[in-house]
């Protein structure tokens, strides 16, 4: 039981680090935090590719650290 733990511990691990390394940068230096500022003003969001990364990133450290909790109960 606790081999299988570890292994999804490992896949969630992986998967957690891919969908942090896959979105893109929230700014760009001076000039992305400024168009950034102007993008929240007038009602900009995420979509597409980088709403999903964040959404798959969110599960993917839920699942890790409920697997961390489940294996130091183990």
């Amino acid at each position: 039981m606790k081999t299988a733990f570890i292994i999804l511990q490992v896949i969630a691990s992986l998967g957690l680090i891919a969908t942090v390394l896959l979105q893109s940068g929230k700014s760009a230096g001076l000039s992305g935090s400024i168009a950034g500022g102007a993008e929240t003003l007038f009602g900009g969001k995420k979509k597409g590719l980088d709403d999903f990364l964040a959404k798959l990133s969110t599960i993917m450290a839920i699942s890790f650290m409920v697997l961390t909790l489940l294996i130091s109960i183990v």
